[in-house]
């Protein structure tokens, strides 16, 4: 029987920041190989990915997993109690940069596959996707999985994310859906001049503090079906100026939208554009935008996979999670062009925080889902 617990600490030990491998998946490789997975390094760019099957190669029945084992900085070290990388357990939680975020989950599942195919070789194939870009650009990691497994005729029937998902308590959530989300950065541009001669300039201060007033008060919608209202915040303006008697030529500012089913990120695009010309032809003054969308809102509709994790769930912990589609964005906005996805893992409330930690009976708690979840899926 494979420790998850023991895997846990042995990959918070690679000190995998991203994009740097770290030996974390070096680790899962030969541990996976070992128990019979085919293993294939899918590194692009700087980024490691690994992708394991065992089983047959396109049977029509693969259950995937998709998960990342790099981690953010440790940002103050010396803000931490213990060794960011030490995996130290004290009272019962295993404490170390990724312990919740998210490399217990991969550890739990991959314990649970391990297992599952020496104790009751399935009737099917299982396939772990592990990136090392997920919690960087996300350019080369699971897309790059996704894009390796379509030129080799790899597929999943259906996938399971392990992000950790539970606000508070384990197994009170999982997240069959997330909300689009892109980043304007918007530029107005008027004439340097005299704060003394305001005539004599084209201030585009007012013009980007009106632009920014318009969109903070907007209404997107008022929630769909399964997601919430879609929201818009206004995270930068500047204008680089140090001086008060200078009117500056320019001034910047920057947007994030989270936006629901509701919207697609083309057609909030074009409502940004409509915003800038509307109040630049007010104000005089030229706006430009340029746009990043990280991902379009997607949904796995209630179905048969997230009553085959609800109900692992259910048994394991006596909680029935809650469908949501809360939260920021995950690698699940890749895999659900793939195949319907569904997320569920540990609670998050410390990811990414100084002294990040898990509890440690969580880990084999989550284990004991993931085993449930491929004996029903297998069945």
């Amino acid at each position: 029987m494979i420790d998850p617990a023991d895997l846990t600490a042995k990959l918070i030990q690679c000190a995998s920041v991203t994009p740097v491998e770290g030996g974390a998946l070096v680790l899962l490789e030969r541990l996976l190989s070992d128990a019979g997975f085919t293993c294939n390094r899918v590194d692009r760019g700087d980024v490691s990915n690994l992708f394991a099957r065992w089983g047959d190669k396109g049977h029509s029945k693969t259950f995937g997993f998709n998960g990342h084992t790099d981690v953010v900085p440790v940002g103050d070290e010396t803000a931490w109690t213990v060794d960011p990388f030490g995996a130290e357990i004290k009272n019962g939680f295993m404490y170390g940069r990724g312990s919740t975020d998210m490399k217990s989950g991969v550890a739990a599942f991959a314990a649970a596959a391990i297992d599952f195919v020496k104790d009751t070789p399935p009737d099917g194939s299982i396939i772990l996707t592990i990136t090392g870009d997920e919690e960087g650009d996300a350019v080369d990691g699971t897309v790059a999985l996704l894009d390796w497994m379509d030129k080799q005729g790899e597929a999943m029937s259906v996938c399971l994310v392990g992000e950790p998902t539970s606000p508070n308590h384990m197994g009170e959530m999982m997240k069959i859906g997330r909300r689009g989300s892109m980043t304007a950065y918007i530029t107005a541009t008027g004439v340097q001049g005299h704060s003394a001669y305001p005539h004599r300039a084209k201030n585009p201060v007012p013009a980007m503090a009106d632009l920014v007033h318009t969109l903070a008060g907007a209404t997107l919608d008022d929630g769909t079906e399964h997601f919430d209202a879609s929201t818009l915040a206004v995270v930068n303006f500047d204008t680089g100026n140090p001086a008060n008697n200078v009117i500056p030529a320019q001034c910047k500012s920057v947007v994030n939208i989270r936006f629901n089913d509701a919207h697609t990120g083309a057609q909030l695009t074009d409502w940004l554009q409509e915003n800038l010309n509307a109040v630049g032809a007010r104000h005089d003054i030229k706006f430009e935008m340029r746009v990043k969308i990280s991902g379009e809102s997607f949904i796995t509709p209630p179905g048969d996979l997230s009553a085959l994790i609800g109900q692992a769930v259910q048994l394991e912990t006596n909680r029935t999670p809650e469908m949501s589609t809360t939260g920021g964005t995950s690698d699940a906005r890749f895999v659900q062009a793939h195949c319907p996805v569904v997320e569920f893992g540990l609670v998050g409330k410390t990811m990414h925080q100084v002294d990040e930690r898990v509890e440690v009976a969580q880990i084999h708690q989550l284990k004991a889902i993931y085993s449930r979840i491929l004996g029903d899926y297998f069945g």
